[in-house]
């Protein structure tokens, strides 16, 4: 088998900061993605939308997204990375400042198309460098910082969205996070220069093709348990300000703390859970059943909670089981790309994790019309949160059950 030329060793300062500034670059991505769902309380009333457009909007972004994430990750294997991310980023930051001068439909969609193009590049790119460059005893942690961006992102995008909105309306919500995002580019680009060299990112190995990675039963098997991770992030992320408002009674400013307390315990845990699982590992505890653990707790935990959300009255136990939800994610988002990571090895993670995250964020693309559907033809969420909590509990077994033994497959 081929070997790339010698690579030069990224010192421990500079891979921290890299990492730093993936996990910022993963929390503008839910910042921006999700600005559409704070919005929604006075975008959907002003374009006139039904809850199936509005969902089929917000179902649009996957429809580019989920497939090319399998594209780049293929890319992520063969190209510079570095690269790839400042043109993503770039692009998904114009198309958010666009979507503030939407007035229709048909608009709103392409940008959301366009948003899904940029943002393909976060996690196949991520989880190739983490997997080249980070060791295993350290790689709970990275992931931590990957998966509290996960959740950061829309607790920032809620709360600064909350008030942008409330003062000054629903487009300077797109023109502000697009602006913000922009400015991610001026670090990265000293940051990443001597890493865009031929020595640090050529492959160290030749990349496995993608022909090869479509045959591995274990991916296609962890995308559908990516599918059940996603839905209910997905949910709550894109609904729940809107439920909140037009369902619940909630102002705009009770709204933002409500779902702002959700995704900053999410945030929260994510770097002790991460922190947590690095110990048990240098401890001599199995990695793969700590991260397996993990996984089946936190989906069995977000179908509780997702259940509970919809019975619960008065804003203290609303806030106390959205925090439950928040801890379960934080659970599944520690481990879940971790996981891939020790399935792939550094050889085909890039191809590996586009191939799981298209098929996981599927559910991107099934669940916003579904639960518009299901809001317009079936009346209220009642049905959309029992479908939305049915998804991780059955996700819970096919962690337990479905996923295989959890260790390097030789592709």
């Amino acid at each position: 088998m081929a070997t790339a030329a010698a690579r030069t060793p990224i010192s421990n300062g500079r891979l921290f900061w890299l990492v730093v500034l993936l996990a910022l670059s993963v929390l503008l991505n839910y910042v921006d993605r999700g600005a559409i769902g704070v919005a929604a309380p006075l975008m959907k009333a002003e374009l006139n939308l039904s809850a199936t457009a509005f969902g089929t909007a917000v179902s649009a972004f996957f429809w580019v997204y989920a497939p090319l994430c399998l594209v780049v990750g293929w890319l992520c294997d063969r190209f510079c990375v570095y690269r790839m991310f400042a043109a993503g980023i770039a692009l998904w930051a114009l198309a958010t400042m666009l979507t503030g001068f939407v007035s229709g439909l048909a608009l709103l969609i392409v940008l959301r198309l366009l948003l899904g193009l940029g943002e393909s590049i976060a996690f196949p790119g991520s989880s190739k460098i983490f997997a080249a460059e980070v060791p295993a005893h350290h790689r709970g942690s990275a992931n931590a910082l990957i998966a509290a961006a996960i959740a950061f992102g829309p607790a920032v995008g809620t709360l600064a969205g909350g008030i942008i909105l409330d003062e000054a309306g629903w487009r300077p919500v797109f023109w502000i996070f697009g602006a913000v995002t922009l400015l991610w580019l001026v670090p990265w680009h000293p940051l990443s220069r001597p890493l865009r060299s031929h020595a640090l990112t050529a492959p160290v190995v030749d990349p496995v093709p993608l022909g090869k990675l479509l045959r591995v039963p274990a991916v296609w098997l962890m995308g559908i348990g990516h599918f059940c991770t996603n839905y209910p992030f997905y949910f709550l992320l894109t609904w729940l300000p809107l439920y909140l408002v037009q369902s619940r009674g909630f102002s705009i400013a009770e709204m933002t703390a409500l779902t702002t307390v959700g995704f900053t315990v999410q945030g929260v845990m994510a770097l002790v859970l991460g922190r947590l699982s690095d110990t048990w590992v240098q401890r001599g505890v199995d990695e793969a059943r700590v991260r397996r653990a993990l996984m089946i707790a936190g989906q069995a935990m977000a179908a509780l909670a997702i259940a509970a959300v919809f019975f619960a009255q008065g804003v203290v136990q609303i806030g106390l089981c959205l925090a439950l939800a928040g801890l379960a994610s934080s659970m599944t988002s520690t481990n879940l790309f971790a996981i891939a990571q020790m399935f792939a090895g550094p050889r085909a993670a890039g191809g590996w994790v586009g191939l799981q995250n298209a098929i996981g964020n599927a559910s991107g693309i099934v669940g916003p019309i579904a639960t518009g559907l299901i809001i317009d033809y079936l009346g209220g969420y009642g049905y959309a949160f029992a479908l939305t909590a049915l998804v991780p509990a059955l996700g819970a077994l096919w962690w337990w059950k479905a996923i295989p033994p959890i260790r390097e497959i030789a592709v």
